[in-house]
């Protein structure tokens, strides 16, 4: 007799939108990972994701600008001074999700329950641009907007309820993710000086 197979646990969002007083850009991540994991309590927290270095290096010229060596933890108020000055929110395409395997690989996490991304764009009809990283993040995304998925780079002009906006897929900030840290934040410096935020000139032409 075949025994039943025991689910993994659905485990929720621990964190709310960080959104500025007036936000132009949504980035969205998947989920985040295990709480041991954490290096602060907040988006992009586990120390070997290069999504913060990226950030200083796209915007601050040094890839350690939001780094405290000392305690080995990122600077999270230097962090949300830098978002809200350009206007960046933060989100997860994921707002519940079993995890398959024991740990934060997409290809391992089966989402339960998506946000609502149309929700927030009425809430925050500023968001002309929607940031993703990954396929299983770019996937929800142009699902939602009955969009086509796209490969690392491209752009799709998505309609959402009463919402236009672009919707950007790029490289993913894990080190799982095969392309130098350089690299990577020339890809996003080219794609937020399309947006017209002020960047770090030097960082759209990074090499490794």
């Amino acid at each position: 007799m075949e025994t039943k197979q025991t689910l993994p646990p659905v485990e929720r969002h621990p964190w709310r939108p960080y959104v500025p007083p007036c936000p132009r850009v949504l980035m969205l991540g998947t989920f985040p990972p295990k709480r041991e994991r954490w290096a602060m309590d907040f988006y992009y927290p586990n120390r070997i994701n290069d999504m913060w270095r990226i950030m200083a290096l796209v915007f601050l010229g040094d890839r350690d600008a939001l780094w405290l060596s000392a305690s080995k933890r990122f600077d999270l108020d230097a962090i949300k001074r830098l978002l809200d000055d350009k206007g960046i929110a933060l989100w997860d395409t994921a707002m519940a999700v079993r995890r398959l395997k024991d740990n934060a690989s997409d290809k391992f996490l089966d989402i339960v329950e998506t946000i609502d991304l149309e929700a927030m764009l009425d809430v925050h009809p500023t968001i002309g641009a929607v940031v993703t990283a990954g396929e299983k993040a770019t996937a929800v995304v142009a699902a939602l907007a009955g969009a086509s998925v796209q490969p690392t780079g491209g752009v799709n002009h998505c309609v959402l309820g009463s919402h236009r906006f672009r919707h950007y897929r790029m490289p993913s900030s894990s080190r799982a993710y095969p392309l130098a840290l350089e690299k990577k934040a020339a890809a996003y410096a080219q794609m937020f000086a399309s947006l017209g935020l002020e960047i770090d000139r030097k960082s759209l032409t990074l090499r490794p």
